[in-house]
């Protein structure tokens, strides 16, 4: 069931749904804020448990192709309930403002497809690094990431050798090598440090149960420590409440399989 463009998300997502969740901030703390990096200042949304004593465990949350909307600030609150700092960084910040298009067609051509792959990985290491400077444990850093942000999730988990957990949903893990894109999830199983978990839509027409398989097939060769599940229906961006393509059952069961995941990696509290 679908509902009136709502106020804070992004334009291109329309038709919103009427499932959208909102997570109340009695027990958290949030925040905007902007982190140096490479000479600039990305915008970024952060949240954590209110009154937390000693370093907080870091999830770096990736936003979709939409930006850090209403929706990536509420997955950061609800990590927050949990005991974990989240951060999104505006990883588009340079390029342009996703809330600024209509349709996700000219959104990719004109937007996402400019963001070059170097440029996001070491973005993220600023935002790990402000993270440790403001209130994170930085030996318990994890991320997690949405569509876009699933593939960087995966990209990221082969990236920084000091990443403890990672979590990508429905993230392409195959894909043309371009100069901004060279190499994919596929390609770098070999190189992951952390603990992969991938959670897929077996719904989903973007991403093919066959690259799926050749994923598994790589990190089975890679003895890489990664799973993939597959729910069986689910399409893409079945965790986003906010759109038609929201499926609960498989939603709510990956965000616990998410949870258990970072307990079990990065914990919840310092010690």
């Amino acid at each position: 069931m679908t509902t009136d463009n709502q106020p804070g998300f992004a334009p291109a997502a329309s038709p919103h749904a009427s499932t959208i969740v909102r997570t109340p901030e009695d027990a958290i703390a949030t925040g905007e804020t902007t982190i140096p990096t490479q000479g600039e200042h990305m915008p970024a949304y952060h949240a954590r448990p209110k009154d937390a004593e000693g370093a907080l465990p870091v999830i770096i949350v990736v936003q979709e192709i939409f930006g850090v909307h209403e929706h990536i600030r509420d997955l950061c609150r609800r990590l927050a309930l949990e005991g974990y700092l989240a951060v999104a960084p505006e990883l588009y910040f340079r390029q342009g403002d996703p809330n600024a298009y209509d349709d996700v067609g000219t959104l990719l051509k004109e937007l996402v497809a400019n963001v070059p792959d170097a440029q996001v990985l070491a973005d993220l290491d600023h935002v790990a690094n402000w993270a440790a400077r403001n209130g994170g444990d930085a030996h318990r850093l994890a991320i997690t990431g949405f569509c876009w942000g699933g593939r960087i999730t995966w990209l990221y988990a082969a990236h920084n050798p000091q990443l403890k957990a990672a979590v990508a949903w429905y993230g392409k893990v195959v894909g043309d090598q371009t100069l901004k894109s060279p190499k994919h999830p596929v390609d770098v199983a070999t190189e992951l440090s952390a603990p992969v978990l991938g959670l897929y839509g077996a719904q989903d027409n973007s991403i093919p149960q066959e690259s799926l398989e050749r994923m598994r097939q790589a990190l089975q060769d890679a003895n890489a420590t990664a799973d993939i599940i597959v729910y069986p229906e689910a399409g893409h961006a079945f965790n986003a409440d906010y759109r038609p393509s929201y499926h609960e059952a498989s939603a709510k069961d990956g965000w616990q399989k998410m949870l258990a995941w970072f307990a079990r990696y990065v914990g919840k509290k310092a010690e």
